[in-house]
């Protein structure tokens, strides 16, 4: 025993020493990265380097050697074809963006492929703290140096040496008015500092105003933010103000100038017999739209007719925008710099103005339209047979909401159900176009099952809704629920977006080179990421396999079914989603990952998406038999169409925050509402309240039933003396503390000190975790239809 003791202790005492030993070479490495930074133009001789490191016995000649040599392999430093050693400047100096996240500190996301030899991660952000932002501020393209001791196993560090771009100079804010000037707090919860306005350039903005600011100076440690008002809003805090300030913000349009909507005016309400003559007319088929009950543009419709032979001819019609919208025309340049329709809680602000979108290209009941189509005959199994592409005109004969085409399809189901049952059909009150509604609802089934078959993700997000009174003010807020009427559309979209991009590349087989096309590309997720999001959802007791693609759609798939009527639905689907890539424009033949489509486009909505304008011009240049252009000229149209429809999608969610935020404001002070928890951070937890699905924040500060510390690994919130801890999926019960309107910000704080856990296994997981830890101190169409 006193031998295994003593052998223990020897064992101790070495590992003890060697630490000291690690500690010390990472000390010193950063001691000579540093002195290279500093002299970074002089290259020195070994013998130089031994002298100002006071290296004097061989041992630490050898370990200064060595160190020498590591800094040289991970490119830091140079060796010239003399054997001097010089800085290698550029190896600690990288270009990223600015993610302002907290008042005392920014990360730098890596924009710039790292030094050739570089041992930093391709994804490392880089903390930089806010007083050596030197102005820059969030979304901004800067150039920074790292500090020298960034691999010696702490965070990465560094400090902003210039701004290369502005990510963004105009703001919103509500003003304060002094006697001399103005202060503007802004509501871009990334700008922690108020903005100074010199009288001059106030521009009749009053006090409590809304304006949107134009930055003229930013913030240093010596000077403060100033700028001036572009443009006043209106008062703060109306429905109306709050709504032009979203657009604001996030650089979109509030209306069209006068000279474009004469442009669009003066275009003619009627359609010539010459024009109905170069098209396929269609008019005498059954046709007819579904889309929202307060859809005013509708650019879809759908036709059916039952052939002889047992098939059905299906056509999807496709409002044919690109005959009014010519290039070369102010509407066509309006188009292109909007890229598409912004859906707010309370409006459309439209790609193209009304005359377009409400009236000439929307497929309005009983009027004769003009539509680009793509028309399949289809067996009773949904295949397809014969497919035709092309322009056509169609006489819509009936205008369908969501709701009363899936209350006919219930209606008729039901009917069907009781003949089956009973022998019996009630004929009295035969449903408008029930036959017409089944089939393609019976189609659709199995159109949705084949794509599942293939692989197709099944994300089914959770979309909300507000009832409004006549001034804007949110007086409820509820989830929209998707049934078969909804489905039956998207997938006949789908299927359109899908034949068109085939049809063109089967056209180039021949070609040696495939016709360029505006592609709906949505890769592969990385696996490593879903292998980490994999472990996440283990802990809460969900079982997933991601070993390749076919398997992580699969397991996606299952999650998802697993998730349905869950408290962590929501939180979980929306961390799974974040966790794949995002869907963009572009010219490579990229395919699909959450449609499991070999190729996909953006065909069906040309009234709201500029991408589908591309789409019509690229088949219609096909169909005439002309040759390829080339991708690049392509390529800059889908970028800018990719980042405005982020711009869009960003003011949407902001628009639904707002209400939400509002809504909340409204409610008794003291209402207990029940949560989940979604996010657990150095300040605080996230808590989404399931009854409107709005997202609060629970302060650290506001835990003071003991001190709390992160646990990143396990996912929670740690208390030091009790160990009782706080974890993604709980179920909590919250009261509103703060809402912070304008911020679109909300405070919470627990009415139950004790969280429920959400599954048996978590809690056994996490019991486990907490057992190991203990006694230790344990160191995130939208109105419409879905985005494809």
């Amino acid at each position: 025993m006193n031998k295994r003791k003593k052998n223990s202790e020897v064992k101790n005492k070495k590992t003890r020493s060697q630490k000291k030993i690690v500690t010390f070479l990472d000390e010193f490495k950063s001691e000579i990265a540093a002195f290279f930074e500093i002299n970074n133009e002089q290259p020195f001789e070994l013998q130089q380097l031994h002298d100002h490191f006071d290296a004097d016995d061989h041992k630490m000649q050898l370990i200064l050697n060595g160190l020498l040599d590591e800094l040289i392999e991970e490119g830091r430093i140079k060796r010239t074809p003399e054997g001097l050693y010089v800085s290698n400047v550029s190896a600690n100096v990288l270009i990223g963006k600015v993610e302002h996240v907290n008042k005392n500190y920014a990360f730098i996301v890596m924009d710039s492929p790292l030094p050739e030899g570089s041992k930093l991660s391709e994804n490392a952000d880089v903390w930089v703290d806010s007083d050596d932002l030197r102005g820059a501020i969030d979304g901004d393209t800067v150039r920074i140096t790292l500090f020298s001791d960034y691999r010696s196993g702490r965070r990465r560090e560094g400090r902003v040496e210039e701004v290369i771009a502005r990510g963004k100079t105009e703001f919103v804010g509500e003003i304060e008015l002094w006697p001399k000037y103005g202060i503007v707090a802004l509501d871009n919860r990334r700008m922690y500092e108020d903005v100074y306005i010199p009288e001059n350039k106030l521009k009749g903005a009053q006090d409590g105003d809304k304006v949107l600011i134009h930055l003229t100076q930013y913030a240093t440690r010596s000077r403060r933010m100033e700028g001036e008002v572009v443009e006043v809003l209106g008062k703060a805090g109306s429905h109306e103000t709050e709504m032009h300030a979203i657009l604001a913000e996030f650089g979109l349009p509030i209306r069209f100038s006068e000279e474009l909507e004469a442009e669009a005016n003066a275009i003619p309400d009627t359609i010539s017999a010459e024009e109905i003559g170069r098209r396929r007319d269609m008019r005498d088929i059954t046709t007819f739209t579904i889309d929202p009950a307060d859809a005013k543009d509708f650019d879809d419709a759908l036709s059916v007719r039952f052939l002889d032979n047992g098939n059905y001819e299906i056509g999807i019609h496709i409002a044919d925008v690109t005959h009014y919208v010519r290039p070369g025309t102010a509407l066509e340049q309006e188009a292109y710099a909007r890229a598409t329709s912004v859906y707010l809680v309370d409006r459309t602000v439209p790609m193209l103005p009304e005359k377009l979108s409400n009236n000439l290209c929307s497929l309005r009941p009983n009027e004769d339209k003009l539509t680009f189509s793509v028309v399949v005959e289809m067996s009773p199994e949904a295949k397809i047979k014969h497919e035709w592409f092309g322009r056509t005109v169609i006489h819509s004969d009936k205008r369908f909401s969501y709701e009363e085409a899936q209350e006919i399809l219930e209606m008729q189901a039901a009917a069907d159900k009781a003949a089956t049952e009973e022998g019996f059909v009630d004929l009295s009150a035969p449903l408008p176009y029930a036959k017409e509604l089944t089939l393609l609802n019976t189609l659709a089934h199995k159109l949705r099952a084949d794509r599942f078959a293939k692989g197709a993700v099944n994300f089914e997000t959770v979309e909300v809704k507000f009832r409004l009174d006549e001034a804007g003010k949110p007086l409820g807020i509820y989830t929209k629920v998707r049934k078969d009427a909804h489905k039956l559309i998207e997938e006949f979209m789908l299927l359109a977006n899908r034949r068109v991009p085939e049809f063109i590349y089967q056209k180039s087989k021949d070609k040696g080179h495939p016709n360029t096309m505006v592609y709906r590309v949505h890769e592969e997720p990385d696996m490593e990421k879903l292998r980490i999001f994999a472990a996440f959802a283990g802990r809460l007791g969900y079982k997933m396999k991601f070993e390749n693609e076919k398997l992580a759609a699969q397991s996606l798939n299952q999650l998802m079914e697993d998730l349905e009527g869950k408290p962590e639905q929501n939180a979980l689907e929306q961390l799974a989603i974040r966790t794949m890539a995002k869907a963009r424009y572009g010219t490579e033949d990229a395919g699909h990952f959450g449609l499991a489509f070999k190729r996909y486009s953006h065909f069906t909505s040309p009234i709201r998406r500029y991408p589908d304008m591309m789409a019509h011009r690229l088949l219609q240049h096909y169909l005439d038999g002309k040759p390829s252009p080339d991708r690049a000229e392509l390529e800059p149209a889908c970028k800018h169409s990719s980042a405005r429809e982020q711009l869009a999608a960003n003011a949407e969610r902001a628009s639904i925050k707002y209400k939400q935020v509002e809504f909340m404001a409204s409610m008794e002070p003291d209402r207990v509402w029940n949560g989940i928890i979604t996010g657990v951070t150095e300040f605080g937890i996230f808590v989404e309240i399931t009854d409107t699905a709005s997202e609060g924040l629970v302060r650290m500060n506001d835990l003071n039933d003991d001190y709390y510390e992160l646990d990143k690994e396990n996912y929670r919130l740690v208390g030091q003396r009790t160990k009782k801890f706080y974890t993604f999926g709980d179920a909590v019960k919250v009261k509103v503390k703060e809402t912070n309107i304008s911020r679109r910000s909300m405070d919470l704080v627990l009415a139950d000190a004790n969280p429920t856990r959400s599954t048996s296994s978590f809690k056994n997981t996490t019991e486990r975790s907490r057992q190991r830890s203990a006694g230790s101190s344990p160191k995130d169409k939208g109105a419409r239809r879905k985005r494809r």
